[in-house]
């Protein structure tokens, strides 16, 4: 299922149009939502889980309704609970995905209902609903957008999930005049990010949420950072190369996971007929080698980018590369400006997969540097934090009580991540040893040193 809806820019003071774009996008949401789920897949495939790491289809269909009925009904519109019984089976911090199975969860037609009947309830609500600008909750709908990116983020898991299936294909490839050819001609692989302060995160985003805020300024040296994430041919030249039989390159951490997992190729590759091959949403496929490569944990990319002289950027190298305009001293909203465009990103689930590398040269930011949103989730080097004047909202457990060494940032968003759910100054945050996600990196280097 190919996705194109794209969120213009969001006017606040404007209620008339702002509710038209929320009701809009709460119907482009579900409609996904369902053509990941009931739309495709019969009750047992809905049912199974196929994987500790994700949770049945089914919870997440349920799960994005119940949290809807929470913010929307209950929080913002001050209505009485339709189920409480069951806000316990789809609280994610009471119940680890490895024990949803377990649980006495609403089956799929019980659960499509439930969340029919929510999301009628929040339309007729939205109709009265007032955007008052001193509740933070509501000022430029704000709880509208939590909830619209929240069931945006779980698609992509739901998606994660499909990817993990055994068995028939349930997700058609979209047709190929939705891709991007590869520009024709060579650019140089790294570009200098001269040294000086930018201004990182926001404080005027109105559906940023509070892990992006406020904005600060920070001072970074010069660097080095490549053009373009990784690629399979890149990476496979290191596998060749002894990359994960040589304890160099490792994080002693890492070290200890390459070891005890016997990985020793990104996830889904084999080798078969002398060449590496993928599977691909229940396709088996030789793995291309210009596409980014993905299904690599933080350990894996830390590995290559130390073989290949170089390191990981912290997440504030990589944001002022994206969002950083060095003319205008101001930070994007997008690499290419503060509006959404089509063509400009491998986002949305326009694809399946990675673009190759020299695609979608029209989304490089100001410094030149390509395809920082979509494609794939880029590892950094950094672990997970609040800004300084962090400030949890509206909640806890979606920002602070995940902060801590135990997770590192990703940025970008990938192929599979709606072009909604994701702007410059978005964090997404996961364990080191993740490789089920839409996941690769890019490096990047010190001057002077590496190579």
């Amino acid at each position: 299922m190919a996705l194109t809806s794209s969120p213009g820019p969001i006017d606040m003071h404007d209620e008339a149009a702002l509710k038209e774009l929320i009701a809009d996008e709460l119907g482009a949401v579900r409609d996904r939502s369902f053509g990941l789920t009931t739309d495709v897949l019969a009750k047992d495939d809905l049912t199974t889980q196929v994987s500790p790491l994700m949770s049945p289809l089914v919870w997440d269909l349920a799960h994005v309704g119940n949290y809807e009925e929470l913010w929307l009904l209950r929080a913002a519109a001050g209505q009485e609970a339709m189920r409480p019984e069951i806000d316990d089976l789809y609280d994610a911090f009471e119940h680890p995905r490895s024990e949803r199975p377990t649980l006495p969860l609403l089956p799929p037609d019980e659960a499509r209902s439930y969340i029919g009947t929510v999301r009628a309830k929040v339309l007729d609500s939205l109709s009265s609903a007032r955007f008052d600008t001193a509740n933070p909750l509501t000022s430029g709908g704000f709880v509208y957008g939590m909830v619209v990116q929240h069931e945006h983020m779980h698609d992509e898991t739901m998606l994660a999930t499909h990817q993990l299936r055994k068995g028939a294909p349930a997700l058609l490839d979209p047709v190929a005049e939705a891709l991007q050819k590869p520009a024709e001609g060579s650019v140089a692989d790294e570009v200098l990010i001269e040294a000086g302060p930018f201004q990182m995160g926001t404080s005027d985003d109105p559906w940023a949420y509070d892990n992006e805020r406020p904005v600060h300024l920070v001072d970074l040296p010069a660097y080095y950072i490549d053009v373009e994430p990784v690629t399979n041919a890149a990476y496979i030249a290191f596998m060749e190369a002894g990359g994960y039989d040589d304890p160099r390159w490792w994080d002693p951490t890492g070290w200890e996971w390459r070891n005890s997992s016997g990985k020793r190729a990104p996830a889904f590759w084999d080798r078969e007929g002398g060449q590496w091959v993928r599977r691909r949403f229940g396709r088996t496929e030789p793995v291309p080698p210009g596409e980014s490569v993905q299904h690599v944990c933080w350990y894996e990319a830390d590995a290559y980018a130390r073989w290949a002289g170089k390191r990981l950027p912290t997440e504030s190298e990589w944001e002022k590369a994206a969002r950083w305009d060095p003319a205008t001293q101001h930070s994007r909203r997008y690499p290419w400006g503060e509006v959404y465009e089509e063509g400009r990103a491998n986002l949305g689930q326009r694809t399946l997969h990675p673009s190759e590398s020299g695609s979608y040269t029209s989304g490089a930011s100001a410094y030149g540097v390509r395809r920082l949103l979509g494609d794939v989730w880029e590892w950094t080097s950094s672990d997970f934090h609040g800004y300084p004047g962090f400030r949890s909202f509206p909640y806890k457990e979606y920002s602070e009580v995940f902060f801590g060494p135990e997770y590192k940032v990703l940025r970008g968003g990938s192929w599979a991540t709606h072009p909604l759910a994701i702007r410059g100054s978005f964090r997404n945050w996961d364990y080191p040893i993740r490789r089920q996600i839409f996941s690769g990196f890019r490096c990047a280097r010190t001057p002077g040193e590496g190579r």
